[in-house]
């Protein structure tokens, strides 16, 4: 069930709610109440109840009536509420942009796509760096305003670059990292620090073609479907929970420089829609999967 976005009223504090817990009676009458207590207009409701799972997913926009202080009381309504119901909640202020770190490689479509949607307002996020370990696109980023960070790589100094990856993330206060065809695996480490906050690309071939030259082997075999898929990253390499996927049919007239053309496409899509949805706090881990309400 859900309510269609609307016009936000002028001259009110916005807040975004999303709560999950086990489903049971009550729990939007419950958050519902809470926020008419506090004077809070709603704009926009969306909830899900997995019944292979037994839990509840929510996800509240609203506008308040002039109260300063709703995003205090509102933390402190919910938090108690998410006791009772034993469940996870966070509670926004959607005017803050989230701070987005960019991890790259050498091929730089993705990164392009995202400072083009950045720089025309189509992202509501704050980019403020991008981090590789090659210096290929160190241009593109201080073309386009963004600090670039040059962390080399080798098997023996893996755990010095992502620990300065880290320094940066803790130090421009990094919400989410985003890995744009960054062709580095990440350590266990690395992805418990980051958990619930880094999404990948890549194409959707896996596990079929493996390593070097994808879209090759996908020509070889003649297949006639190619996709890309974001996810969360996790200690699983590629398996983490999926946000968001983007499909395009091929043929036997497309040879493997157009089906790369093709992918390259897909990927900047599935890319910023899962970048934009995490900025705007639609995405609820669901076990290995996600509820996004898009």
């Amino acid at each position: 069930m859900s309510l269609p976005p609307e016009t936000t009223p002028p001259g009110g504090d916005r807040v975004v709610l999303t709560l999950s817990c086990p489903d049971q009676r009550g729990i939007v009458h419950r958050v519902t109440g809470i926020l008419a207590s506090l004077d809070c207009n709603i704009t926009e409701s969306q909830q899900f109840g997995d019944r292979y799972t037994k839990r509840f997913f929510m996800r509240v926009a609203a506008v308040s009536e002039g109260r300063a202080d709703v995003l205090d009381l509102l933390r402190e309504a919910v938090a108690d509420l998410a006791i009772e119901l034993g469940g996870e909640w966070e509670v926004h202020d959607p005017d803050v942009r989230e701070r987005v770190l960019v991890l790259v490689s050498k091929e730089g479509h993705c990164l392009n796509d995202l400072l083009y949607r950045w720089r025309s307002g189509l992202l509501p996020i704050d980019l403020v760096g991008v981090a590789s370990n090659h210096p290929d696109l160190r241009e593109l980023s201080e073309a386009n305003g963004v600090p670039f960070h040059h962390f080399p790589v080798t098997p023996t100094t893996r755990a010095d670059q992502e620990a300065r990856i880290l320094d940066v993330v803790r130090r421009e206060r990094v919400e989410l990292v985003v890995l744009a065809r960054y062709m580095q695996i990440l350590s266990n480490d690395l992805c418990v620090a980051l958990d619930g906050r880094a999404i990948n690309i890549h194409h959707s071939f896996l596990p079929s073609f493996k390593g070097a030259r994808p879209y090759h082997q996908a020509h070889e075999r003649g297949v006639k479907l190619i996709g890309a898929t974001a996810h969360f990253v996790t200690a699983d390499l590629d398996e983490g929970p999926i946000i968001e996927q983007e499909v395009s049919r091929v043929d036997h007239t497309d040879g493997p420089e157009q089906l790369v053309a093709i992918g390259r496409d897909l990927e900047e899509r599935a890319l910023a829609r899962a970048v934009q949805w995490h900025s705007e706090h639609r995405i609820l881990r669901n076990g290995d999967r996600t509820v996004v309400f898009s």
